[in-house]
């Protein structure tokens, strides 16, 4: 970028401050560069897709279990696909800050999701969903690593931030629903 001068001028001869511009719409300048961002921006979409994904799962297993462990795990269920879903808004709007499309679509999630969408055969079985849930949370908490290293090479603070946090729910859930099958 150009250093400003003290007289409010840039050496490329713009006003100090001044975007390039498109058009009427100002070109994106956070101080991340457009392959930072770009490449910051696919994580968060594969991130937003785990995340999707591991929100209808728990969603699904919220509804359908059945047996000796339904209170318990239908309000355990209830609380993290609560969470999850105000998560999910936030990851989407970090893609469209960075200046990208963020994905919204089963197809798409599908495509991007590490997390496979395995169904339970048995609706009284909860070990099996809380085993697919405990592993669902670490996948979302592998690609959230990805992510926040891509961002914390970059200098994308919120971005880091903003995996932290994912990181310190996900993890707490894994080891909340692994204990459970101890």
């Amino acid at each position: 970028m150009a250093k400003t001068p003290k007289s409010g001028k840039s050496s490329d001869g713009k006003r100090a401050g001044a975007a390039a511009t498109t058009g009427d719409m100002p070109q994106i300048d956070i101080g991340l560069s457009t392959g930072d961002r770009g490449k910051i921006a696919d994580g968060l979409s594969h991130f937003l897709a785990d995340s999707y994904t591991l929100y209808l799962k728990t969603h699904n297993f919220h509804w359908n279990i059945t047996g000796p462990m339904f209170n318990s795990l239908h309000v355990m269920f209830e609380g993290q696909y609560t969470e999850a879903w105000t998560a999910l808004d936030a990851i989407a709007e970090r893609i469209r800050a960075l200046g990208y499309r963020a994905p919204g679509s089963y197809a798409e999630f599908a495509k991007l999701s590490s997390i496979e969408d395995a169904a339970v055969a048995d609706d009284s079985d909860w070990r099996e969903m809380v085993r697919q849930l405990v592993l669902g949370n670490e996948a979302v908490c592998r690609t959230a690593r990805k992510v926040l290293k891509t961002a914390d090479n970059a200098g994308d603070d919120p971005t880091v931030d903003l995996m932290t946090q994912r990181l310190n729910i996900h993890e707490k859930n894994a080891w909340m629903l692994r204990s459970l099958l101890a």
